[in-house]
C-alpha cells in the first residue's frame, strides 16, 4: 500500500486551484460576436462605430489609434475633431457631439447678409428678408414682426387684423371670419313673402317652421314661434338593449363588456372593476394573468407590475453592465438594457442608430439621419423656420387664387388681405397661372371659351383676350410655364387638348378612354400631364405631355376624383373624393398611396385643391368653404375662408410653385425647336429620351423629317407588273412619257426611292375634264447614254419595232378621239366632295362613287380657290402603311373628335 503524505496532497490542491481560477478568468471576458467591436471594459458595440468621433465604449477604447481625419472645405470642424457640414453651423441645433458649432464665441460673431432680417438680441438669427411682416413670428422674440403697418388705406381691417377690400363689407357675408366685417351695417329689409331671422337674414316664409331650421341662428324653428320642440326626442330602446348617451341602441350584453359600441363610448362608463380568479394576479391595468408567472423574472404584464416587489438580490449592471451596449438598468428582478435617445434596442443588448428618415413625415422636404440624430434640411427656394422647424419658401408673399363662378379673388396667405381680380364673370371653373409673366388664364362654361389676362389689368374687360374658342365644356385647365403652352381637359368632347400660349396652334392629345376627364396638372421639368377621370371606371392617369406613354396611375378606391394637384418638390400628386370625402397622395409613379384625411365635414364635397410649402389647401362646394390642413399628416385643419358661392378651382401664387427650367424647345439655335407647328416637351423616362418633340393640327402628320406637317403621301406609285393590273384613276385618258430628265412636279411629294426598272404614273381625280397632270417617271441618264452608243448595224433590227409603235400610237389616238366624243355627249352628275374610285374588275367607263369598304388611303380636301374635288391616294406595291402611326411611339394618332 502506497502512502502519500498530507503535504503532497495540499500542494496537488493548491495547484488545481490556481489553474482553475486562471481557466475561469479566461472565460469572464465575453466574445463578441461578428460585426462588432470589444472595448478594453469588455463591451462589445458595432465596428461601424470604431472611429467616428464618439466615444461608445466609455472608456475611448474605440476611438484610440484612428488615422488623423480632416474636414473638407465645406465642412466645419468639431473640437472633438468630428466633420459637419458648413452650413450647420450656428443654425440653433448642436450637430457637434460636444456642441462647439453653435458655442457663443463662434454664433455671436454671426453677421447677416445683406438678403437677411438680423433677429437681433441674444439669439443672433438670420431669417428671410422677405419673411419680414408677414403675420408669422419667425424670430424667437418676434422681431420680424415689430414695426409692421396695418392694412393698406383702402381696404377694410377686420377685429382680428385680416385685410379686406372694401366691396367685401356689409355683403351679408362674413368674410373676416369674426364678423366684424358685417358689424355696424343697417338692417336689410325682407320682402313680403320672406321671414327675417333675428340675425336679419331673409328666408322664404315658407321655411319657418318646418322643422329644418335655416336661419343660422334657428330661429325659423323657435319653440316661441312654433310652439314644439325644434329637436326631435331621443329614440327610446326596446327590452334587451342599451340606449347610448348619443341616442343609438346596442344589446344589453355589450354593456361593459370592454368593448365600445356606442359613438359617445357610453357603454363602458360607470363599469364596475374587473376581479381576478383567486389563481390569477391582476397586473395594474386590470387585466389577469396565472399567477405562477409573477415574479418569474418575465414581464408578463403590459406594465410589468407583475415583477414589481419582488426580491432582487444580485445587480447584473455591475459586472461588465450587464452586457449592455449603453445603458444598462438594473431591476427588483433581472436587469434590462436601454438605449439613448435617437437609438434603438438591435437585440436584447446591444443598441443601433434608428433611421429617422425612415419616417416620410419626419421633415417637411429632405431629411439627413446621422448616428444618434438626424437633420431636417430644405430645397432650393426655401430656408428652414427657426421657430417651427419647417421649410418657408424665400420671395414675395404668397396668395391664394379662387374662382366662384362669377367672380375671381384672392387671399393672401400671410397678410390675410382679401381681394377682387376679376368682377362680372357668366361661369369661370377652371384656373391658372404663369408666375413669370403675371398672367392668368381660367375658363368660362357659359362661353366655351378660355380666357387670359394680366393679374393687374384683369378687372378690366378689355384687357381679357379670348384665347381658345368652340369648346364644349371645359373644366380642367394648366399652364406649362416652361415652354409656354396651355392644356386643357374637356368633358364633352372627351378630350384633352394643347395649344401655345397666344391660342394660335392647338392640337387635341387623347380623345380616347376617357369618360369625364376633370383636372390637369403638368410637370414640364420632366414631361408629364396629370388628369382625373370621374367617369364610370374613375381614374388617375398621367401621359408625356405630347400626348405619348400613357399609363394609369390610380384605379382601386377612387370614385368621383375631382381635383388633382402636384408637389413637384417632394415628387407627390394629392387628390380629392367627393363621393369617398378623402384626401389621398400618391407619389408620380402611382405608389406609395396614403389616405390623409377622411371626413364628411370638412370634405364633403370637395372640387379641386393645391400645395404650398407645408399645407395642403381645397375648396368645398357644400360648405361653401376653403380648408387647408398639413400635407404631411392631414391633421391641423383650418378654415381659411367661408361663406363663399360656389368655390371651385383655386391656385397659389408664387414663383416657388412654378420653378424654373430651361425651355428646351428653345435651347438650339432653331426657334421652337425647329418645329413647323407646335413643340412639345417630351417624357424624360429615360436618358436617352428626346427633350421635346414636334407636334401638327389635326388631320395633319409630321413628314419625314419629323418636324415639318403635311396632309400625307400625293403620289401613286406603281411597279411595272401593277401597271398592267390597275388603271389610272382619272376621266381623261393619261399619257405615259417615258424620258431621260426629271420634270419639275408643283404638287407636293414625299421623298420616295424609285426604281430603275419602274414606270411611274400619277393622276389626279377631277370632275373638270380639261384639267390633267401627268408626271414622268425618274430614271437614271444610262439609257441616253446607251442610245447614243447604238450602232448602225442594230438600226435595221429596230425598223419593225418603230413601225409597230407607230401604228400602236395612231391606234389609241383614235381611240381616245373617239372616247372624248362619247363623253361629250354624255350627261353627267356632280356631287359634293365625293371620293372617286374604280376597281380593276369593271369596264374602263364604269366609275364608282362613294367611300370604299376598306378605307385605304388618305382623302385629301380640295384645294382652296379651285373647283377640282378631293382624291385618295392608294400605296400600291406593297404593304399598306399605317398613316396614323406616331412616329415617337407607334401608338395610333388622335384626330380631333369634331
Amino acid at each position: 500500500m502506497t502512502f502519500i503524505s498530507p503535504l503532497c496532497t495540499c500542494s496537488f490542491l493548491l495547484i488545481y486551484f490556481v489553474y482553475f481560477c486562471h481557466i475561469s478568468g479566461t472565460h469572464t471576458e465575453p466574445e463578441c460576436e461578428t460585426g462588432q467591436f470589444q472595448c478594453k471594459n469588455g463591451r462589445c458595440i458595432p465596428t461601424l462605430w470604431r472611429c467616428d468621433d464618439d466615444d461608445d465604449c466609455s472608456d475611448s477604447s474605440d476611438e484610440e489609434n484612428c488615422p488623423k481625419k480632416t474636414c473638407a472645405t465645406t465642412d466645419f470642424a468639431c473640437k472633438n475633431g468630428q466633420c459637419v457640414p458648413a452650413r450647420w453651423r450656428c443654425d440653433g441645433e448642436p450637430e457637434c457631439a460636444d456642441g462647439s458649432d453653435e458655442a457663443d464665441a463662434i454664433c455671436s460673431r454671426q453677421t447677416c447678409p445683406p438678403e437677411k432680417f438680423d433677429c437681433g438680441g441674444d439669439t443672433s438669427k438670420c431669417v428671410s428678408l422677405s419673411w419680414r411682416c408677414d403675420g408669422e413670428r419667425d424670430c424667437e422674440n418676434g422681431a420680424d414682426e415689430e414695426q409692421c403697418a396695418a392694412c393698406p388705406s383702402k381696404d377694410f381691417q377686420c377685429a382680428n387684423g385680416k385685410c379686406l377690400a372694401p366691396i367685401y363689407v356689409c355683403d351679408g357675408d362674413d368674410d373676416c371670419g369674426d364678423a366684424s366685417d358685417e358689424e355696424k351695417c343697417s338692417a336689410p329689409t325682407c320682402g313680403q313673402h320672406e321671414f327675417r331671422c333675428n340675425d336679419s337674414e331673409c328666408i322664404p316664409a315658407l321655411w319657418s317652421c318646418d322643422g329644418d331650421p335655416d336661419c343660422k341662428d334657428k330661429s325659423d324653428e323657435s319653440m316661441e314661434r312654433c310652439s314644439r320642440r325644434t329637436e326631435p326626442q331621443k329614440p327610446r330602446c326596446p327590452v334587451g338593449e342599451f340606449q347610448c348617451g348619443s341616442g343609438e341602441c346596442v344589446h344589453v350584453n355589450w354593456k361593459c363588456d370592454g368593448d365600445a359600441d356606442c359613438k359617445d363610448k357610453s357603454d363602458e362608463t360607470n363599469c364596475p372593476l374587473l376581479t381576478c380568479r383567486p389563481d390569477e394576479f391582476q397586473c395594474g391595468d386590470g387585466s389577469c394573468i396565472h399567477g405562477t408567472k409573477q415574479c418569474n423574472k418575465v414581464h408578463d404584464c403590459p406594465d410589468y407590475s407583475d415583477e414589481a416587489g419582488c426580491v432582487n438580490s444580485l445587480n447584473e449592471c455591475v459586472d461588465n453592465n450587464g452586457g449592455c451596449s449603453h445603458i444598462c438598468r438594473d431591476r427588483k428582478i433581472g436587469y434590462e438594457c436601454d438605449c439613448p435617445s435617437g437609438y434603438k434596442l438591435l437585440d436584447k443588448k446591444t443598441c443601433g442608430d434608428i433611421d429617422e428618415c425612415e419616417n416620410p413625415d419626419a421633415c417637411s422636404q429632405i431629411c439627413i439621419n446621422y448616428k444618434g440624430d438626424y437633420k431636417c434640411e430644405c430645397y432650393e427656394g426655401y430656408e428652414m423656420d427657426p421657430t417651427s422647424k419647417t421649410c418657408k419658401a424665400v420671395g414675395k408673399s404668397p396668395y391664394l387664387m379662387f374662382t366662384n363662378r362669377h367672380e375671381i379673388r384672392r387671399i393672401d396667405l400671410l397678410k390675410s388681405e382679401y381681394t377682387q381680380v376679376v368682377p362680372t364673370l357668366k361661369n369661370a371653373v377652371a384656373l391658372d397661372v404663369d408666375v413669370s409673366t403675371n398672367r392668368m388664364f381660367w375658363c368660362d362654361l357659359y362661353h366655351r371659351k378660355i380666357y387670359s389676362a394680366y393679374i393687374n389689368k384683369a378687372s378690366d374687360s378689355s384687357q381679357q383676350v379670348a384665347l381658345i374658342d368652340s369648346l364644349h365644356s371645359p373644366e380642367g385647365l394648366a399652364v406649362d410655364w416652361v415652354h409656354k403652352n396651355i392644356y386643357w381637359t374637356d368633358s364633352g368632347n372627351k378630350s384633352i387638348s394643347v395649344a401655345t400660349g397666344d391660342g394660335r396652334k392647338r392640337k387635341v392629345l387623347i380623345a380616347t378612354e376617357l369618360s369625364e376627364p376633370r383636372a390637369i396638372a403638368v410637370d414640364p421639368h420632366q414631361g408629364f400631364m396629370y388628369w382625373s377621370d370621374w367617369g364610370v371606371q374613375a381614374k388617375i392617369e398621367k401621359a408625356g405631355m405630347n400626348g405619348v406613354d400613357r399609363q394609369v396611375l390610380v384605379s382601386e378606391h377612387i370614385e368621383w376624383p375631382n381635383g388633382i394637384t402636384l408637389d413637384l418638390s417632394n415628387r407627390r400628386l394629392y387628390w380629392v373624393d367627393s363621393k369617398l370625402h378623402l384626401l389621398s397622395s400618391v407619389d408620380l409613379n402611382g405608389d406609395n398611396r396614403k389616405v390623409l384625411l377622411t371626413s364628411h365635414d370638412h370634405l364633403g364635397h370637395p372640387f379641386a385643391l393645391t400645395v404650398f410649402e407645408d399645407r395642403i389647401y381645397w375648396t368645398d362646394l357644400e360648405d361653401e368653404a376653403i380648408y387647408s390642413a398639413n400635407r404631411l399628416t392631414g391633421h391641423e385643419v383650418v378654415k381659411v375662408a367661408e361663406h363663399l358661392n360656389n368655390p371651385l378651382d383655386l391656385v397659389v401664387f408664387h414663383e416657388q410653385r412654378q420653378p424654373k427650367a430651361p425651355d428646351t424647345c428653345n435651347m438650339g439655335s432653331l426657334p421652337n425647336g425647329g418645329c413647323e407647328y407646335l413643340c412639345l416637351k417630351a417624357p424624360q423616362i429615360t436618358d436617352h429620351s428626346p427633350k421635346y418633340t414636334c407636334a401638327c393640327p389635326d388631320g395633319m402628320e409630321l413628314g419625314p423629317d419629323m418636324r415639318r406637317c403635311a396632309l400625307g403621301n400625293t403620289t401613286t406609285t406603281t411597279s411595272t407588273s401593277a401597271a398592267a393590273t390597275l388603271r389610272p384613276l382619272t376621266r381623261r385618258p393619261t399619257t405615259t412619257t417615258v424620258s431621260t430628265q426629271t420634270p419639275r412636279s408643283t404638287s407636293t411629294e414625299h421623298p420616295r426611292t424609285p426604281a430603275a426598272t419602274s414606270t411611274e404614273t400619277t393622276s389626279f381625280t377631277s370632275t373638270n375634264p380639261t384639267s390633267t397632270s401627268t408626271r414622268t417617271p425618274l430614271l437614271g441618264p444610262a439609257a441616253p447614254n446607251s442610245i447614243q452608243r447604238e450602232s448602225n448595224g442594230n438600226l435595221s433590227h429596230r425598223v419593225p419595232i418603230l413601225a409597230t409603235v407607230v401604228i400602236g400610237l395612231l391606234c389609241t389616238g383614235g381611240y381616245l378621239v373617239w372616247r372624248n366624243w362619247r363623253r361629250k355627249n354624255t350627261k353627267s352628275m356632280n356631287f359634293d366632295n365625293p371620293v372617286y374610285r374604280k376597281t380593276t374588275e369593271d369596264d374602263d367607263d364604269e366609275i364608282h362613287i362613294g367611300r370604299h369598304s376598306e378605307s385605304i388611303g388618305h382623302v385629301y380636301p380640295a384645294v382652296s380657290g379651285s373647283h377640282s374635288q378631293p382624291f385618295i391616294a392608294l400605296p400600291l406595291g406593297g404593304g399598306i402603311t399605317d398613316s396614323n402611326s406616331h412616329w415617337y411611339s407607334g401608338a395610333p394618332m388622335l384626330s380631333s373628335s369634331k
